[in-house]
């Protein structure tokens, strides 16, 4: 089995947060399986550590620390696809199929793992259920 991880799950995973708990349980108990992100889940998670600092919830050194630990999990551990211009058009199909809720970013997730045939683990629930609506293996933590 594949996974494609979601931003939310690895920004939990490196942060405290009230799912931190709950994803490290999920990442231990895994068997030997190959981890995928995206170049633009690296956006994401550089965005979402800007965030908390920014609202308080972490502070500078610690959003450093998050964002080392992302980067060498990210070389040592993950393995980041491309994201390509294919990409970019099923995700505006599925923002025009949908009327979930679903957000620009999200639909990018989705549209990289569908096209990859890999199960994408999120903690977003609008987002799990839009993938699967859309016939993508979903997996909500």
């Amino acid at each position: 089995m594949s996974f494609y991880l979601d931003t939310s799950l690895l920004v939990a995973a490196l942060t405290v947060e009230t799912a931190t708990d709950r994803v490290h349980l999920w990442l231990e108990t895994q068997p030997a399986v190959e981890y995928h992100i995206s170049d633009w889940t690296a956006t994401e998670a550089s965005s979402a550590f800007a965030l908390k600092q920014r609202s308080g919830q972490i502070t500078a050194p610690e959003r450093a620390q998050a964002l080392t630990l992302f980067h060498r999990l990210q070389r040592e551990s993950l393995i980041t696809l491309t994201v390509l211009s294919a990409h970019f058009q099923i995700a505006a199909r599925f923002l025009d199929a949908s009327d979930r809720g679903l957000r620009a970013g999200d639909a990018l997730h989705l549209a990289i793992a569908g096209e990859q045939g890999l199960r994408l683990v999120t903690l977003d629930r609008r987002m799990a259920e839009a993938g699967l609506a859309l016939g993508i293996e979903t997996q909500l933590l």
